[in-house]
């Protein structure tokens, strides 16, 4: 896919207000570590995961999706009737039904003709929401496109504590210790065709990506009910074989990175600069050597924020460039793999 006149305009954030550290969470996996006999301290050198965010226990996901619009719309002076589309992209969601987008669109007066939808694909849902946007606009059916998200971790990460001071099992603990690096945060990512806002303000030209998929390991990674199908009883658990989805999931990545550098024609010193999708340490390190890039051009959020799901690699765009790690005229590469397996990689004129 490629594009010839779509630009990111602006991005909008909010962090959760609560900070859980890593030593706050692994106190209350006391019960465990005790009957196991292991010292505390185990989390944080295998994730490098310091702390992490927690919404209040009162929210809705569409609020913070809301406010990080708010943002986005505010910093690129564009107003929600020239919003031709809004998308939601969030694993979670505040309701099966009615599209949390709905709820979205409402709190920011997005107009009645904006198309108005929620899209899923795991951990990369906002990379698929941006691109469903940035194929209107490049058909000239919409000139502006609003992407949104918002991600929670408290219930699923309590849950999961429960879950392994019950089971008193260094196996199961293996098996959802993934869970323990999730993060909570909002993003948004406003693209249009270019014809509006501000001029003065700092666009930035999406050229396109690749997508490839490795779904055959769909089975590696899920955050769903206990029980098959939509029981009427049953807990909602996660459950993450991190070993398995870290080899298959650097396969995928590196054939892809190989199909994109080809379909960009790139010469040796591009990209850049990358925007990772943010999971943790040991696959931060091992991710860059399978591609064969210096990590020094990534840009890390994960050792505060944890892995936020959908939220990650926006946010984290966003930080980059307001810290100044982003730079006028760099080529810089969003990219992440998500469960399913699927890996998405776009190409941004900084």
């Amino acid at each position: 896919m490629k594009y010839s006149k779509v630009f990111i305009e602006s991005f909008g954030y909010e962090l959760a207000p609560n900070i859980v550290t890593t030593k706050e969470i692994e106190e209350k996996l006391a019960p465990f570590y005790n009957t196991v006999g292991l010292g505390q301290g185990q989390l944080e050198p295998l994730t490098g995961i310091k702390e992490r965010r927690y919404w209040d226990k009162d929210h809705t996901l569409a609020e913070h999706a809301a406010i990080a619009g708010q943002k986005a719309l505010d910093e690129a002076e564009i107003s929600p009737d020239d919003i031709g589309a809004l998308v939601y992209c969030g694993v979670g969601q505040d309701g099966f039904e009615p599209a949390t987008s709905c709820y979205v669109a409402d709190k920011l007066n997005i107009g009645e003709n904006a198309n108005i939808f929620d899209v899923k694909s795991a951990c990369l849902g906002v990379i698929t929401g941006i691109i469903n946007i940035a194929n209107e606009i490049e058909l000239g059916n919409i000139k502006a496109g609003l992407v949104v998200s918002c991600e929670t971790s408290r219930q699923i990460i309590e849950s999961t504590i429960k879950e392994i001071n019950t089971n008193k099992s260094i196996e199961f603990y293996k098996e959802v210790i993934a869970t323990m690096t999730g993060g909570s945060g909002a993003a948004a990512v406003l693209l249009t065709d270019g014809t509006l806002g501000d001029p003065d303000n700092q666009r930035h030209a999406l050229k396109g990506g690749v997508v490839k998929n490795a779904i055959e390991h769909h089975q590696l990674c899920y955050w769903k009910f206990e029980q098959t199908g939509m029981p009427t009883n049953s807990k909602v658990i996660m459950r993450t074989k991190a070993q398995e989805v870290l080899e298959n999931g650097l396969i995928l990545a590196k054939k892809t990175f190989d199909k994109f550098k080809q379909e960009f024609n790139l010469p040796s010193d591009k990209p850049d600069k990358f925007i990772g999708h943010q999971v943790g340490a040991l696959h931060h390190q091992k991710f860059y050597e399978a591609l064969n890039v210096d990590i020094k051009k990534d840009f890390a959020t994960f050792p505060f924020l944890g892995n936020i799901g959908t939220v990650s690699l926006p946010i984290t765009a966003a930080i980059a460039d307001e810290r100044g790690f982003l730079l006028p005229d760099d080529f810089v590469v969003f990219i992440g793999v998500g469960s399913g397996l699927n890996c998405y990689i776009l190409g941004v004129e900084w």
